[in-house]
């Protein structure tokens, strides 16, 4: 098991083995959902087929959200057996929880209530879109046992588990995918399965080696004082009310997008420029991580190669946002054309904003999670909701004919004001850190 020995001089090569791996399995992701898109769009009515795997996913998502956390929650406190099992105790009532309100909306008249009236889904998809959540309450779980155990190979510096264990379930997922393929027996709930038997397999790959880390972990290490559940709680609940924020975004771009002149090219454009954008940000994505493994004995090493992986999705957006290329990506691989292609390339610009806030937010992020400040982000993700809505606001009043790039706009906005509240409050804590030094030297000279 390989952890930092606390003044250890981190080189960069041991940065990019420890990176490299998360980047790529964050990646590899995108490959599992083209696996089950591509074989739903086989069904004998793909549209109705693939709408409800989507919109129960919508749901799925939040829920998993809360479960995805408890990665962050795990590399951030454990460090030895003792804070591992009080960790897994906190788990246990998270995924115990998730699993009990899904359960709830799944089988309970609530969910068909959800899917009619909060979603606007049509009476005849509501009981596709119920079964297919069924299944993926079942994913709750693995999904949480999969990211418990993923914090303890990521703060093990293990990283090369992730993308075994990304490899393998897409191997599972696409040879289960062939099954039904060759079968022809292809429903909305097909695409639940063959995401529930990825995510199975992974978090078994997961459990195998973080269970195997753990037992090679010190029993109490007298210098980590996490000993008490109240202590998890403490940390994860702010990380819950941000989450639960953050995610009113998606929805409230969509609903304002429908005040555009054209909505329907609105919605395609902003969709194809975000999942563009998603697609090069995805690497970047555990930068957060790099914080809370290294930057406590090497933070200038840290920050210079931030800095510098950080230019990286800028300069891939410009190329594609800029040059023909990015013509040619949206033409040849996401197949669209015309008027569509013209108004993704114009809303995936403005995403310029986001690729340059976003790596600045993830490393704030990370020092946030690493001094137990998650309640900043609290803050930090309602401004960002805010920010969105005032852009959303002001742009389909005024020039309503922008179309897609009214979405990427007050995206990008609002995240960069999100990165904001957090750089200021992080430097004002170290003017308060600077100037507690200044007064502790000048009562020991005195």
């Amino acid at each position: 098991m390989e952890l930092t020995t606390k003044g250890e001089i981190v080189s960069s090569a041991k940065l990019l083995k420890f990176f490299i791996p998360l980047g790529l399995s964050a990646s590899l992701v995108t490959i599992s959902h083209l696996i089950i898109n591509s074989t739903l769009t086989r069904a004998e009515n793909p549209e109705l087929i693939i709408a409800s795997y989507v919109i129960a996913m919508s749901l799925f998502s939040i829920t998993e959200r809360l479960g995805v956390l408890l990665r962050h929650t795990c590399s951030a406190l454990v460090r030895d057996r003792q804070s591992f099992k009080v960790m897994a105790h906190v788990a246990s009532y998270v995924i115990f929880s998730l699993m009990l309100v899904s359960t709830f909306i799944a089988f309970s008249p609530l969910g068909h209530w959800i899917f009619s009236n909060l979603f606007g889904v049509e009476s005849t998809m509501v009981t596709h879109i119920v079964e297919v959540y069924q299944i993926l309450i079942i994913v709750i779980f693995f999904s949480a046992v999969r990211c418990l155990f993923q914090g303890v190979i990521i703060l093990t510096k293990q990283t090369k588990w992730l993308t075994i264990g990304m490899v393998v379930r897409l191997i599972g997922m696409y040879g289960l995918s062939l099954y039904f393929i060759e079968t022809g027996n292809i429903n909305a709930k097909t695409g639940a399965y063959i995401f529930l038997l990825g995510m199975m397999i992974e978090s078994l790959v997961s459990f195998i080696e973080g269970k195997i880390l753990v037992k090679k972990m010190v029993k109490k290490d007298i210098q980590h004082h996490i000993t008490k559940k109240a202590q998890i709680f403490k940390f994860y609940q702010p990380l819950i009310f941000s989450s639960l924020i953050i995610v009113l975004v998606a929805p409230l771009i969509n609903v304002f997008l429908g005040k555009t002149e054209e909505i329907e090219l609105a919605i395609a454009a902003y969709a194809i420029a975000f999942s563009i954008c998603q697609l090069i940000l995805s690497s970047f994505s555990y930068i957060h991580q790099i914080v809370l493994s290294f930057h406590k004995d090497n933070s200038d090493k840290v920050k210079k190669f931030i800095g510098g992986i950080g230019l990286i999705p800028v300069i891939v957006l410009a190329i594609v946002a800029f040059t023909p290329l990015g013509s040619l990506f949206i033409e040849n691989v996401i197949g669209a054309s015309d008027r569509l292609l013209e108004e993704s390339l114009q809303a995936l610009k403005f995403f310029l904003i986001m690729t340059i806030a976003f790596p600045i937010l993830e490393y704030c992020n990370g020092l946030l999670l690493l001094r137990s400040q998650t309640k900043v982000m609290v803050f930090s993700q309602t401004t960002h909701v805010i920010f969105t809505v005032l852009i959303l606001l002001i742009t389909t009043s005024v020039v309503p004919h922008w179309n897609g790039m009214i979405g990427s706009l007050a995206h990008s906005v609002g995240m960069a004001a999100e990165a904001c509240v957090v750089y200021l409050f992080l430097m004002k804590g170290r003017g308060n850190d600077l100037s507690k030094e200044k007064l502790n030297k000048k009562a020991v000279h005195t």
